[in-house]
C-alpha cells in the first residue's frame, strides 16, 4: 500500500508537472501568433512601401521624360526666335521695312518666351529639390527598412526557438505521458489487486471476530459458572505476571533525561546563534546590503535564516515537556514516553528546515567563490564547506529516521522487537559521533576559510566581527555535539537495557500494564500507610537502649566534629586574610621597585648629562644620588609600619599588618569586609557587563535606525527615477508620435506637390504647343506678305 500511495503522489506530481507546462505551452503558441502576426503585418508594410517606392521612381522618371521634352522644346523654340531675328535683319538690310504690327507681335512672343524661360528654371529648381528631399527620404526609408528586417529576423530566430523548445517539450511530454499511463495502468491493476486482497482480508476479520466473539462468550459462561479464578492458560497476559515499579531504573531515567535536556540547549543555542550569524555574514558578504542590494537568492536565504527559531526552538520546548513527564511515579519506557513523538516531529520540522536551506547555502557559497576578489584558496575552501554541509545535512536526516523509529513504539504497540530497539541505539549512537565529526571538520575549514579572508585588502571590521561570532557558534556547536555523543555512548547500556520486564516473559512492556504497575504501586502504599496509621511501629527495649548508646555517642561526636569545623572555618579565615595581606605588601612593593628604579633612572640619566661639567658638579650629584638613597630607605622603613593601600576596580582599600594575635571581631571583621568587597566587584564586572550590553544594543539600533533612513532615501530616488522615467517614454511616445504625424505630412504634401507640378508641366508644354503653333503661323503669314 506505502508503494501505490507512492505511485500516486509521483503521478499527481507529474500530472500538475504536465499542467503547468500545458500552460507554458499556451503562453508560448500565444507568443509564437503575435509574433507571425507582427511579422505579417511588417511584411505587409514593406510591401506598402515598396509600392509607394516604385510609384515615386515612376514619377520621377515621367517628369525627367518630360523636362527633357520640354527643353528640347525651349531650344527648339530658341533657334527658331533666333532664325526669325536674323531674317528680320536681314529685311532691314533690304530696305523692306516691315510692319508695325509684326515687331509688336515679336516682341509680345519675346515676353511671353522670357517668362516661359524664367519659369521653367524656377520649375528646374523645384524639380532638383524635390529630387533631392526624395533622396533623403528614400535613403531614411531604406536605413529604416533595414532595420526593420533585422528585428524580423531576430523575431523570426526567437519564434524558431520556441518553436524548437515547445516540439521538444511536446515530445517529453508525450513521452511522460505514455509513460504514466503505462504506470496508471499497473497501479490500477495493482489497486484491483489489493481490493481484492482487503476484501478477502476483510472476511477472513469477520470470520475471525465471529470465531472470537463465539469463544469469548464461551469463556465468559465457563469462568462464570465454574472458574472463580484462572490465570494459566496465557502467560503473557496473566495480571500476577505484572512487573514491579523500579524506583532505581525512574531516578536513573529522570537524570540521564536531565543531563541531555542541558545538552539539547547548550546546542539550541549553539544553532540559534549559527544561524543567526551567518544571517548577518549573508548581508555583508560579498555584498553589502547597507551599501549595495545583495542578490534575490541571497535575500530568500537570509528570510528563510530569520525563521530559524521557529523551528530549533520547539526541540528545547519539546525536550522540556519530555523531562517533565518522566517523574519517580511514572514508567518510563519506549512504549510510554509520549512525549517523544512531539520531539521526533520537531527534529523532523527541523531537517526539512535544513534541506530547505541548502541549496541557498552551497548557491551563496558559489557566489562567494564568484566574487572578483576570490582567490583560488578560499574557492578551494568553499568546495569543501559545501561537501561539510552537505555532511551534516544528510547526518541529521539519518538521526531524524532513527528518533522517529524510536517514537514509533509510544503511537503503535508492537512496532519493535527488544533487538530492534537495541539496534537502533546503536545506530543512533554511531550518527551522533558522525554528526559531531562532521561539524567539528565544518569548524576546522571555517576556520581555514577565516584566515584566507584576513589576508585580503577588501575585509571590514564587521566582517571579521561576523567571522569570529560564527567560529565561536561553531566551537560551541562542536563542543556541544561532542558532549552529547559522549554521554549516548556512556549511557548506551542504559538505554538498550529493558528495566521493566514481566516475569517468564521476553515481551516488553506495554502501556496497560504500566498503567497496571502504577495501579498495584498506588495500592501498595495506601495499604501500608494505612498500616502505620492504624498501629504506630514498636522497638524493643535492648535494641532501644543500644540505639540511645549509638544515639549519643554520635552526638557527641557531632559536637567534636563541630567544633573541628568551627576552628577550620576560623583557621582558614585567618589564613585568607594574610593570603590578602602578602597580596596586598607585593603589590605594594612592586610599585615602589618601579618608582625607585624609574628614580634611578632619572638619577643616572641627571649625572651622565652632568660627567662633562666640573667636578664640584660631579660630587654634588654623587652626594644627591647618595642622599636619594638614604631617602628610599628611611621612606621603605617608615612604611613598613604604617597602614598599606592597595587600588582595585572597586576602589581603595587600607589594610594594616596582621599580627598573631588577632582577636576574633577583627577577623570576623575582616571576613566580611572581603565578603562585601568580593560582592561589589562581582556587582561592579555585571554593571559593566551589561552597560556594555546596553551601547552595544544601542549602536545597533542606531545602526538600524540609519540603515531605515539610507533605504528610505533609496526608495524616495528610486521613486522619482521612476517617475522621471515613465515622463521620459511618455515624452518619447509623443516625439514618436509627432514625427511620424510630421513624416505623413510631409508625404501628402509630396505627392500633392507632384501631383501640381505634373499639372504645370502639362500645362506649360500645352502653352508651348500653342506658342509653336503660333510661332509658325505668323511666319507664314510673314512669308506670304
Amino acid at each position: 500500500m506505502a508503494n501505490v500511495t507512492d505511485l500516486q503522489a509521483k503521478y499527481s506530481k507529474l500530472a500538475q508537472e504536465y499542467s503547468k507546462l500545458r500552460a507554458q505551452n499556451q503562453v508560448l503558441k500565444k507568443g509564437v501568433v503575435d509574433e507571425q502576426a507582427n511579422s505579417a503585418s511588417l511584411k505587409e508594410q514593406l510591401k506598402q512601401r515598396d509600392q509607394s517606392l516604385r510609384k515615386q521612381e515612376q514619377e520621377m522618371d515621367s517628369l525627367s521624360f518630360r523636362n527633357q521634352q520640354l527643353a528640347k522644346r525651349v531650344e527648339l523654340l530658341q533657334e527658331e526666335l533666333a532664325a526669325s531675328e536674323a531674317r528680320g535683319k536681314k529685311g532691314k538690310n533690304k530696305g523692306d521695312s516691315p510692319s508695325q504690327h509684326g515687331l509688336q507681335t515679336q516682341s509680345v512672343f519675346d515676353e511671353d518666351l522670357q517668362k516661359k524661360i524664367e519659369e521653367n528654371e524656377r520649375l528646374h529648381i523645384q524639380f532638383y529639390e524635390a529630387d533631392e528631399q526624395h533622396r533623403r527620404q528614400e535613403a531614411e526609408l531604406r536605413a529604416r527598412l533595414d532595420d526593420l528586417e533585422e528585428d524580423a529576423k531576430q523575431h523570426q530566430a526567437v519564434v524558431d526557438e520556441f518553436t524548437t523548445k515547445y516540439m521538444e517539450t511536446i515530445e517529453r511530454l508525450q513521452s511522460d505521458k505514455a509513460r504514466l499511463e503505462v504506470k496508471a495502468q499497473a497501479l490500477e491493476r495493482e489497486a484491483k489487486e489489493c481490493r481484492m486482497r482487503t476484501e478477502e482480508c476483510q472476511q477472513q476479520l469477520r470470520r475471525c471476530q465471529s470465531e472470537l466473539s463465539r469463544q469469548v462468550k464461551q469463556s465468559s459462561s465457563v469462568i462464570q459458572e465454574k472458574v472463580p479464578f484462572n490465570d494459566t492458560k496465557f502467560a503473557d497476559y496473566n495480571s500476577l505476571n505484572v512487573p514491579s515499579h523500579n524506583r532505581r531504573h525512574q531516578l536513573k531515567a529522570r537524570d540521564v533525561a536531565g543531563q541531555a535536556l542541558s545538552f539539547i540547549q547548550d546546542l539550541v543555542a549553539a544553532l540559534l546563534n549559527f544561524h543567526s550569524y551567518t544571517e548577518q555574514r549573508v548581508h555583508i558578504y560579498p555584498l553589502d546590503s547597507s551599501i549595495e542590494p545583495i542578490s534575490p537568492l541571497n535575500q530568500k536565504f537570509s528570510q528563510y535564516l530569520h525563521e530559524n527559531a521557529a523551528y530549533v526552538r520547539p526541540l528545547e520546548d519539546s525536550f522540556l515537556q519530555l523531562y517533565q513527564s518522566i517523574t519517580e511515579d511514572t514508567v518510563t519506557v519506549l512504549e510510554t514516553v509520549v512525549k517523544l513523538k512531539s520531539f521526533a516531529d520537531h527534529f523532523s520540522s527541523y531537517t526539512s528546515f535544513l534541506l530547505k536551506i541548502l541549496p541557498y547555502q552551497l548557491r551563496s557559497l558559489e557566489e562567494e567563490s564568484e566574487a572578483p576578489l576570490c582567490t583560488a584558496a578560499l574557492t578551494v575552501k568553499n568546495q569543501e564547506l559545501k561537501s561539510d554541509m552537505k555532511r551534516v545535512t544528510s547526518v541529521f536526516q539519518k538521526l531524524q529516521s532513527y528518533i522517529n523509529l524510536l517514537a514509533l513504539p509510544s503511537v503503535r504497540q508492537d512496532a519493535m522487537p527488544q533487538s530492534s530497539i537495541s539496534a537502533v541505539f546503536t545506530q543512533l549512537s554511531a550518527g551522533l559521533h558522525s554528526l559531531h565529526d562532521a561539524i567539528k571538520e565544518m569548524s576546522k575549514h571555517y576556520n581555514q576559510k577565516a584566515s584566507i579572508e584576513q589576508e585580503l585588502p577588501t575585509v571590514t571590521q564587521k566582517l571579521s566581527t561576523t567571522t569570529e561570532c560564527l567560529l565561536g557558534s561553531l566551537g560551541s556547536l562542536t563542543s556541544s555535539t561532542g558532549k552529547i555523543a559522549t554521554f549516548f555512548s556512556n549511557n548506551l547500556d542504559f538505554f538498550t537495557s529493558s528495566g521493566y520486564c514481566p516475569r517468564g516473559s521476553t515481551v516488553a512492556l506495554n502501556p496497560l500494564q504500566a498503567e497496571s504497575m502504577l495501579a498495584n504501586k498506588k495500592k501498595a502504599s495506601a495499604y501500608i500507610s494505612a498500616i502505620k496509621r492504624v498501629r504506630p511501629p514498636s522497638v524493643p527495649y535492648r535494641e532501644a537502649l543500644a540505639n540511645r548508646r549509638i544515639l549519643t555517642s554520635s552526638t557527641e561526636s557531632r559536637e567534636g566534629l563541630t567544633q573541628q569545623v568551627q576552628q577550620s572555618q576560623e583557621k582558614i579565615a585567618r589564613l585568607e586574610q594574610e593570603k590578602e595581606h602578602w597580596l596586598l605588601e607585593a603589590q605594594l612593593g612592586k610599585v615602589r621597585l618601579e618608582k625607585e628604579n624609574q628614580r634611578i633612572a632619572d638619577l643616572e640619566a641627571q649625572l651622565a648629562a652632568t660627567l662633562a661639567g666640573s667636578p664640584h658638579l660631579q660630587t654634588a650629584a654623587a652626594s644627591s644620588l647618595t642622599q636619594s638613597h638614604e631617602e628610599a630607605e628611611t621612606e621603605q622603613k617608615a612604611t613598613g609600619k604604617e597602614t598599606t593601600l592597595c587600588t582595585s576596580l572597586v576602589g581603595m582599600l587600607c589594610t594594616t599588618p596582621s599580627m598573631e594575635h588577632v582577636g576574633d571581631e577583627e577577623s570576623r571583621e575582616q571576613l566580611i569586609k572581603t565578603h562585601y568587597m568580593a560582592r561589589v566587584g562581582e556587582l561592579t564586572t555585571q554593571l559593566q557587563i551589561s552597560d556594555s550590553k546596553a551601547v552595544h544594543f544601542h549602536s545597533e539600533c542606531r545602526a538600524l535606525a540609519k540603515r531605515l533612513t539610507i533605504a528610505e532615501k533609496s526608495r524616495e530616488t528610486l521613486s522619482d527615477e521612476v517617475k522621471q522615467a515613465n515622463k521620459n517614454i511618455t515624452r518619447l511616445q509623443d516625439e514618436l508620435a509627432t514625427t511620424k504625424r510630421s513624416y505623413e505630412d510631409q508625404l501628402s504634401m509630396m505627392s500633392d506637390h507632384l501631383c501640381s507640378m505634373n499639372e504645370t508641366l502639362s500645362k506649360q508644354r500645352e502653352e508651348i504647343d500653342t506658342l509653336k503653333l503660333g510661332g509658325k503661323g505668323n511666319a507664314k503669314k510673314n512669308k506670304g506678305r
